[in-house]
């Protein structure tokens, strides 16, 4: 996808006033951008960002814009992650003001010209912290497109498939922040892993997999949407729930039951720890006999490599080469460039 494909303008417009509140500094020029459907005008660039979750922070340092980063948010789980792939320095140079997700008040006091975060990744009506919201006190608000709601309102997310969210959504930051040669970088090295891994030889048949984020009464896990959908693919498998119409969702035990999956992959969350979600498996009737559950086929990746990022492609490498450990597909000339597993 070219960068140009998303951007309505290259003119830079006159300079949007801030708002009453005085709570942002604006830059001196706008740019628009269609974000979920819908445009908006951004700075160009952005100086004061202010970016919620691991994912998200990931994005932005893949386009190495972190001097132009004013605040994080949320990643306190994913610090680790970060750190391996974007360097120490670099990731603890950052301002964290918030270690999960971060109220209004917060962002605000950052005075930030551009938050980047998502429906479920951070905006949230219940909190008033949404791009209307903050639009009204002068801050552009951007979307991640994995997140964007199918309808105004509704909880079901997704609109386009998801390789395809994380391209817009690296061309759109790599516009707004000013590092549009470096979103291509990204994306063109993200294709060429791509394109080997659609590559590698397939088997006769296609191993099934089922995403395990975290397991009570129900267990959330990811559709035809998340990326999750777009990783299992690439690494040669089939997510059992490519038939759901969402990105991440809650389904019911008798779905991972009637699947009886050859592998669950785990998404390495706090609240409920790789131990305690195989001994939940383990000892859960109905779920102990399951292939996977018998034969420990258990892979744990982090949260920022599952949510939609650029890490997503590392996630990919790592998964088919456990496949192929596991013999549920033929080798190949694979090489992850990362190796994230957690134990």
């Amino acid at each position: 996808m070219k960068n140009h494909s998303r951007i309505l303008a290259t003119t830079a417009l006159a300079a949007v006033l801030t708002a009453c509140t005085g709570t942002t500094t604006q830059s001196a020029a706008t740019i628009p951008i269609l974000n979920c459907g819908k445009e908006s005008q951004f700075p160009a660039p952005a100086q004061r960002l202010f970016v919620n979750d691991g994912n998200l922070v990931s994005m932005v340092l893949a386009l190495g814009a972190q001097d132009q980063v004013a605040a994080v948010s949320s990643i306190q789980r994913d610090a680790a992650t970060l750190r391996a792939h974007y360097g120490a320095d670099i990731v603890d140079g950052l301002k964290s003001v918030a270690p999960e997700y971060p109220s209004r008040e917060t962002v605000l006091a950052q005075r930030p010209d551009v938050m980047v975060a998502g429906w479920s990744y951070g905006y949230d009506e219940a909190s008033n912290l949404t791009p209307a919201s903050l639009h009204k006190d002068g801050i552009a608000a951007y979307v991640l497109t994995e997140s964007c709601r199918q309808l105004d309102g509704a909880a079901a997310r997704g609109t386009v498939e998801p390789w395809t969210a994380l391209r817009t959504d690296l061309a759109d930051l790599g516009t707004i922040t000013g590092h549009p040669d470096r979103a291509a970088e990204v994306t063109a090295d993200l294709d060429r892993r791509l394109a080997a891994l659609t590559a590698a030889p397939k088997p006769a048949k296609t191993p099934t997999v089922f995403l395990f984020d975290s397991g009570t009464d129900t267990i959330f896990s990811s559709g035809k949407f998340g990326a999750p959908q777009a990783i299992l693919e690439a690494a040669g498998a089939r997510n059992i729930l490519d038939d759901v119409a969402d990105t991440w969702t809650k389904v019911s035990w008798e779905r991972l039951a009637a699947a009886d999956p050859d592998a669950i992959m785990f998404v390495d969350y706090p609240g409920q720890s790789y131990a305690q979600k195989v001994d939940l498996l383990r000892s859960k009737p109905g779920i102990n006999g399951l292939r996977a559950v018998r034969d420990s086929r258990f892979f744990n990746l982090p949260y920022a490599l599952w949510t939609s990022g650029p890490l997503n492609i590392d996630a990919a490498e790592q998964i088919r080469k456990q496949l192929e450990a596991w013999g549920l597909v033929p080798t190949s000339g694979i090489t992850p460039r990362a190796n994230d597993a957690v134990r």
